[in-house]
């Protein structure tokens, strides 16, 4: 037998050990995450309806919002990982430059200079970051020896928080935390070793006080305050929580019903087709609504986990791991925000909360995931 005849053989036995691509596949789709995000979509349609006092104008927009993000997770899963790998390094250098201009060109609002508007179009480039961040990392880290040594991790570390400090000027310390924590779980994925944990988890104990003081700003400071007793400023700045919590206890076992809620309908829960919208699914659905909606967060977790473990790069299993740790982060950080477990920080809750521009960094990040989830296909 010639070369050329075992290379045929071994271009045959391929498909065999693999599998004849699907259709889904051909398209670089992974069918069973796609679906599990349009049911949360769907949910987050329901809920917004009702939230926001049955407003088309807010379920119109989302359906635009959430047009525009599953495009883009389409377009970007048609990238392979090797050339995300390769450009890594654009998405992070941009929203840097973005950062700064919002620095410089910025549109404020309640106190705060966090947007770019340009060409009529306003976003917000911090939400960029959240991607671009863990996938400089990923790129960066994957091309080395792991675990990573020390100059490595000292690497990483100013690559991780060149963002979050930009983002801190804003102020947004909340998207600052994230971004700073997406970059983190590369790390951590990479093994980061256990002398370097302790010493981080020592750093942030002795800069906690120097941020309490010089960093974090008065309003900043009173929502953590408030967290461990809102009811000393009930009409203040405890509002948020208080009426979340009568919202989330209201609800019971099975809910008041679609659109039935007071707390939503009578304007006493604020925010509540953004950040409480956990809140106005308990008061409507109760605790098996929000069961369930939990159940479907953690499939989609799930469904991410297994398409990190299978990746064919450390590349891939980086950024697949660190994205599918961000969001759950995000969805623990916004039911811990409205219950009153967390400070209130304003991270919406994903895909059901109204929002643009986190709809589409979400999506981008679930596109680099479909991206992983067919890399065997594209190099088979």
């Amino acid at each position: 037998m010639n070369q050329g005849d075992f290379v045929r053989r071994m271009e045959s036995g391929s498909s065999a050990i693999y599998g004849a691509p699907s259709q889904w596949q051909r398209v670089h789709v992974d069918l069973q995450l796609l679906l599990l995000l349009m049911v949360l979509a769907g949910v987050g349609l329901f809920v917004l309806f009702s939230g926001s006092g049955q407003s088309l104008y807010y379920v119109n927009h989302q359906l635009i919002n959430y047009a525009v993000g599953f495009s883009v997770m389409l377009a970007t899963a048609q990238l392979p990982p090797r050339l995300l790998d390769r450009w890594a390094f654009l998405p992070y250098c941009g929203g840097v430059l973005l950062l700064v201009g919002v620095l410089v060109f910025g549109i404020g609002a309640k106190g705060a200079q966090r947007w770019l508007e340009i060409g009529g179009f306003r976003f917000q480039p911090s939400e960029i970051l959240k991607a671009a961040v863990p996938l400089m990392l990923a790129s960066y880290l994957g091309q080395r020896s792991l675990p990573p040594r020390f100059k490595h991790v000292l690497f990483a570390l100013v690559f991780m928080a060149i963002p979050p400090v930009l983002v801190i000027l804003q102020p947004d310390l909340g998207t600052a935390i994230l971004i700073g924590a997406s970059g983190f779980f590369v790390l951590f994925l990479a093994g980061l070793r256990k002398r370097y944990l302790l010493f981080a988890a020592l750093a942030a104990t002795a800069i906690l006080p120097l941020m309490w003081f010089y960093v974090l700003h008065d309003y900043q400071q009173q929502r953590i305050l408030t967290m461990f007793n809102p009811q000393a400023d009930k009409l203040g700045a405890g509002w948020n929580i208080i009426q979340s919590n009568i919202a989330i206890g209201s609800g019971g076992l099975h809910g008041k019903g679609w659109m039935l809620g007071t707390q939503s309908q009578l304007d006493f829960l604020p925010e509540s087709h953004t950040d409480c919208s956990i809140a106005v699914l308990a008061e409507e659905f109760g605790l098996i609504g929000v069961s369930l909606l939990m159940g479907l967060y953690l499939l989609i977790i799930g469904r991410c986990i297994i398409i990190s473990l299978r990746a064919q790069s450390m590349f891939g299993r980086l950024l697949a791991g660190s994205i599918t740790l961000t969001f759950f982060v995000y969805v623990f950080v916004n039911m811990g925000m409205v219950s009153g477990i967390l400070p209130v920080v304003g991270v919406p809750l994903p895909l059901v909360s109204y929002g643009g521009t986190s709809i589409v960094t979400l999506m981008l990040g679930f596109g680099m995931l479909m991206s992983v989830s067919t890399e065997r296909k594209r190099s088979s």
